[in-house]
């Protein structure tokens, strides 16, 4: 894995060459650079929606474009755009969602799941009884690698804050769990 330090460089460099020239190549870059982790993080929070991700990756990248003046440079460039498809999702689970018939229960129970799909379904749902701010804690700095700082930065809360919904959330899932960590202990004997 690349440098962090010379991966901002290299974000820092192709935002600079937008600034001044209005260089749409270097715009393109930045997004081949971060899609796939945007992609990610959206489908992460819409649940696996891969279509409603990619319109929102989408709309990220349109703002992103229209705001790159604001981007100060206080926060990496990946954090900033975290933060953009983060407030994006936000908006768009204000709007009632539409409905296509399809009971995705009833789905999820015509699938004969294995046990690694047993074990993904309990974390989604113990993920699901976590409040909305930890779910969101959790998603940025476990699953997507974010320090608590960024994910402060990116879902706009204080440091403490982020801080005490990771202890809280990752205590909650561990005593959730608990049966798979006893269960793999057993087999492990």
């Amino acid at each position: 894995m690349a440098d962090s330090a010379a991966e901002a460089r290299i974000d820092q460099a192709l935002v600079t060459r937008i600034r001044l020239n209005g260089d749409r190549r270097a715009f393109e870059q930045l997004v081949r650079r971060h899609q796939g982790m945007v992609r990610a993080q959206l489908r992460r929070l819409l649940r696996g929606d891969e279509a409603a991700a990619d319109d929102l990756a989408q709309e990220t990248f349109v703002l992103a474009w229209r705001k790159l003046d604001q981007f100060r440079g206080d926060a990496r460039f990946s954090t900033w755009l975290y933060r953009i498809a983060y407030t994006c999702f936000l908006q768009a689970r204000r709007i009632p969602a539409q409905h296509d018939g399809v009971d995705d229960e009833a789905m999820e129970q015509l699938q004969a799941p294995t046990r690694a799909m047993d074990l993904q379904l309990d974390l989604q749902r113990a993920m699901q009884r976590l409040s909305a701010a930890e779910q969101a804690v959790l998603l940025h700095c476990v699953q997507l690698g974010l320090s608590h700082e960024e994910a402060s930065y990116v879902l706009a809360m204080p440091l403490g804050t982020v801080k005490t919904h990771a202890t809280r959330g990752k205590a909650k899932l561990k005593t959730w769990l608990a049966d798979w960590r006893d269960a793999s202990t057993e087999e492990a004997s």
